[in-house]
């Protein structure tokens, strides 16, 4: 395989920790933007929700773009429009302008995911996509580790405006190096012929030289939305780190701020290896002779029930076991997410609808961001600010996870071509 490969794997994996900056500037930067511009916390609250439904709805056109238009376009038009709204922010004065921004920034980091898919499935063969798609979604993570000491510092040295401009721009030089670097492998002169056709052969069946497969038809497929519901049940627990993890060390555990950017960056960092264990196992399991479906399910199913130990964190008799419990979970989650995202380009009927399917899978996945921060500051008023049905219905939601992996998700191979799609053929029910 040519070694150019990693260099464009880690291209991925830079741009979605510069997503991840992006997207929790606002975070970091709302107490100081609220008491400067008035606003009140519903009010902030609105304009920091906003992002999800945007980068939802938006990952299923960006998917279709990223197969029509191929990875190099779609990924770099993704970085500089998110990059531009973010630097964009610096001049908002009110609550429209800054939530108009946000639902922008979503419409550009929509296309990241999709975007990364697509160049996994290009650039590896089987044996190697987990790890790649590991490297790739360890970005997330990186970014979010990142961007508290980075975005604070940047406020706390210049201003809040300053941060947004300074991250932003990050975004633009990003996308003129991969613009400069990134081809596909058969545009690339440091790939050998014998090492593009390996590359094809694993790929299957150009769209160009087989039956058309319209895109409304990947929603017959029972394994597709098997992979939408389980993305479902992992994203319903991640966001939860992402949202309200800070909200109950502090409030349920009594964490200072000192503690909350020291003891409270144990899960995240614990989240990154383990995401490429995930992906390196994954691999080596199909590697030493187990079934692609094998490799895959043992990852999947195996990562998301382990993760169901975030409930236990709720009962743990102090901080240090809750942190343990807490840093097992989300470390299965990432391990997980290394065979999530290589499914794209494991089952893709066609090359041409990876990132397509990604699109798809992210769509429903992140879902889950609106659902889990609205149901659980809904419990915290009911219960009068206990985590403990939120906790446990995270862990209920692993369980679910795991199942769907296992009986809903088919075989992991490309899927059959619908009757529908063959010449002269009909429609045919979910496969």
């Amino acid at each position: 395989m040519p070694s150019a490969r990693w260099t464009m794997i880690l291209l991925c994996c830079l741009a979605n920790t510069i997503n991840y900056i992006d997207r929790a500037n606002l975070a970091v930067a709302a107490p100081i933007m609220q008491r400067e511009l008035g606003f009140d916390a519903a009010t902030m609250g609105i304009i920091l929700g906003g992002f999800f439904w945007t980068y939802s709805f938006m990952q299923m056109p960006f998917g279709w773009f990223a197969d029509r238009f191929g990875a190099r376009i779609s990924l770099s038009l993704a970085v500089v429009w998110w990059s531009v709204f973010t630097a964009l922010t610096s001049v908002a004065r009110g609550a429209f302008t800054l939530l108009g921004c946000r639902l922008l920034l979503g419409v550009g980091e929509a296309g990241a995911y999709p975007s990364c898919a697509k160049v996994a499935a290009n650039w590896f063969p089987r044996s190697e996509r987990a790890l790649a798609s590991s490297i790739f979604d360890s970005g997330s993570r990186i970014g979010a580790a990142l961007s508290l000491p980075l975005v604070a510092w940047l406020i706390s040295a210049f201003s809040w405006q300053t941060s947004f401009i300074v991250t932003g721009m990050l975004g633009v030089v990003w996308a003129v190096v991969w613009i400069v670097v990134y081809r596909d492998p058969e545009n690339h002169r440091s790939v050998t012929p014998e090492q593009l056709a390996r590359l094809q052969a694993e790929r299957g069946t150009k769209a160009a030289d087989g039956p058309k497969v319209p895109w409304s038809s990947l929603f017959r497929y029972r394994t597709v939305w098997g992979m939408m519901i389980g993305f479902f049940c992992l994203n319903f627990v991640i966001y939860f780190f992402i949202t309200w993890f800070p909200t109950y060390l502090v409030q349920a555990r009594g964490f200072s701020m000192k503690e909350l950017g020291t003891l409270g960056l144990l899960p995240g960092l614990v989240a990154i290896p383990s995401g490429w264990l995930g992906g390196f196992t994954s691999d080596a399991l199909y590697r030493h002779g187990w079934s692609l479906t094998a490799a895959r399910k043992t990852c999947l199913v195996g990562g998301m029930l382990m993760s169901s130990v975030i409930t236990l964190s709720v009962f743990a008799p102090n901080v240090y076991l809750a942190l343990v419990c807490f840093a097992i979970a989300y470390g299965s989650l990432a391990f997980t997410a290394a065979s999530i995202w290589s499914l794209p380009g494991d089952v893709a009927p066609t090359p041409a609808h990876v990132a397509s399917i990604g699109g798809i899978q992210n769509f429903a996945s992140n879902l889950a961001g609106i659902v889990t921060t609205m149901f659980t500051g809904v419990m915290l008023t009911i219960t009068s600010g206990s985590f403990i049905v939120p906790l446990t219905v995270a862990g209920v939601f692993c369980v679910l996870g795991a199942a769907t992996y296992l009986f809903m998700v088919g075989e992991i191979a490309p899927l059959p071509l619908l009757a529908r799609d063959m010449p002269g053929g009909k429609a045919r029910a979910v496969v």
